[in-house]
């Protein structure tokens, strides 16, 4: 980040629910459903007090549907950027999601060995750094302001826990992100700190 002279707020937020055409493992970006439209318009009624100045928004299908949703409920313009996508599936493809195939990766990134990759895919160092990049370019971009930006559960949970200096790697664990579920960073000179996770406030 450059030397901000005052903090800048990033509202990071997971995509409404979607429907997809199959149950198998898949890049596919997905569609919104019903409760995923209503999940983005609450979304953005729960925003309206923020002031959000700009919407970014992973360039998969559910993502984008999401932040165009809040974006015009709140009248601002939508950034789509392909960094925030959800960790790719790698040779897991076309598999079924039970049991869970990403388990022993997760664990490693957990435990901080985050240059285990999914196989066939790409390593949690490597989420980490996409994630970062669009994520410092919104606090520099909207230094002072209020930005909100639609990512997915597992880049969310694997990204922010190892850029936070105030939020250790396993606390997703035990608090999973919903769908439309919110994480409010604060961007300053020093880095990044989490102050509330999915309504939880978080000492800083």
């Amino acid at each position: 980040m450059g030397d901000l002279q005052c903090a800048a707020r990033v509202f990071v937020a997971r995509h409404g629910e979607a429907d997809y055409e199959s149950e198998l493992l898949s890049d596919a970006g997905g569609s919104l459903s019903l409760l995923g439209r209503e999940q983005a318009l609450g979304l953005a009624d729960a925003l309206a007090g923020q002031r959000i100045a700009h919407v970014y928004t992973s360039s998969m299908s559910r993502a984008v549907q999401t932040g165009e949703i809040i974006a015009a409920r709140l009248g601002v313009g939508v950034t789509v950027r392909h960094d925030l996508r959800e960790l790719g599936v790698g040779s897991h493809a076309g598999q079924p999601a039970d049991p869970d195939p990403f388990r022993p990766v997760f664990d490693d990134w957990i435990d901080g060995r985050l240059d285990t990759p999914v196989p066939g895919g790409e390593s949690g160092s490597e989420v980490v750094a996409r994630v970062c990049g669009v994520l410092e370019e919104a606090a520099d971009r909207y230094r002072g302001e209020a930005v909100l930006v639609i990512s997915h559960g597992g880049a969310i949970c694997t990204a922010i826990p190892n850029l936070a200096r105030n939020l250790e790697r396993r606390f997703p664990l035990s608090r999973p992100l919903a769908n439309c579920g919110v994480v409010e960073l604060a961007a300053d000179a020093d880095g990044w700190i989490v102050r509330s996770w999915a309504g939880e406030q978080l000492p800083m």
